[in-house]
């Protein structure tokens, strides 16, 4: 075993699906490249089951019973949220049903959340003051998102001869519009039939294909694209105007902000608890220390 926390063992197998978790995590924030930060990743991996396994030791502790009313309300209540007792079942991986297992779970997390409701007790009021001096502390997150307006001529390779004879057009309209005819009056002329949209309207990020975002968001207002393709086609845009971001009224996110504060507050609590468990557990860890992978690269 490579993990025993206060004599309980942890599975190998767990550690490598954490392992894993972790690992995918970066890769999809493109923050890793192969194997170069796995002996990383692979702690990681081991301190969140440690973690995990503390804190599960000590709901036990304080919780040794939990009332099978507790257990069979909070399970009726997750079946009811996945929208019944079948697709509960498919969310949790478990082909068949086993109450028995379940419960069991679930139980332990009735544990869980009457020892963390201990360890946080009464939420904390927040004055007007503290909430102000919060928001304008961490202002960046309390913004609007920045808007473009954009219009577009679009042209699909529906009947053309060839991609280039669709590339070579856009290009010669480019062409015009770099010498100063307006966009959309060129755009009008080019309109493939009556239904397709000239004038995009307001957008944020997020609202449009990525590929299409990526060059309007990156333009100036008044600038003309370079031509660029998506899966619609080719295209040539133009930014109309740009609505920056700005802060969003106090009064507007008030509540907002005395929620992050009180986050803060149960995570500040959370990781003093955590840090108490580990200074008085006994973690042993029997894996050799790891060499970085050799992935050819």
């Amino acid at each position: 075993m490579a993990l025993i926390i206060n004599g309980e063992e942890i599975d190998d197998e767990l550690i490598e699906g954490e392992f894993r978790n972790v690992k995918g995590h970066y890769e999809r924030m493109l923050q890793v490249a192969c194997c170069e930060r796995d002996q990383e990743f692979r702690g990681y991996a081991k301190d969140n089951l440690i973690s995990r396994l503390l804190l599960n030791q000590e709901a036990l502790r304080r919780f040794p019973t939990v009332a099978d009313e507790e257990v069979t309300s909070r399970l009726q209540k997750l079946i009811e949220e996945a929208g019944g007792e079948t697709q509960f079942y498919m969310n949790i991986g478990m082909p068949y049903k086993d109450e028995a297992v379940v419960r069991e779970n679930v139980q332990g997390g009735v544990r869980l959340d009457k020892m963390l409701g201990d360890i946080y007790g009464t939420e904390p009021e927040f004055s007007d003051e503290e909430l102000r001096e919060a928001y304008e502390r961490e202002l960046p997150l309390f913004m609007t998102e920045e808007t473009l307006h954009v219009a577009h001529i679009t042209k699909s390779l529906q009947g053309a001869q060839s991609r280039n004879e669709v590339f070579k057009t856009m290009r010669e309209l480019r062409t015009q519009l770099l010498a100063g005819t307006d966009f959309m009056t060129l755009a009008e002329e080019h309109r493939t039939d009556e239904q397709q949209q000239i004038d995009l309207g307001w957008f944020k990020r997020g609202e449009f294909m990525e590929e299409f975002e990526v060059i309007a968001f990156s333009m100036g207002e008044g600038e003309v694209s370079p031509v660029f393709t998506t899966q619609l086609g080719f295209h040539l845009c133009t930014v109309l105007g740009r609505k920056p971001s700005e802060a969003l009224p106090f009064a507007a996110v008030k509540e907002a902000v005395r929620q992050r504060l009180l986050e803060g507050y149960k995570d500040k609590k959370f990781n003093e608890l955590i840090a108490q468990l580990k200074a008085a557990a006994k973690i042993e860890d029997t894996d050799p220390e790891e060499a970085p992978e050799n992935c050819g690269h």
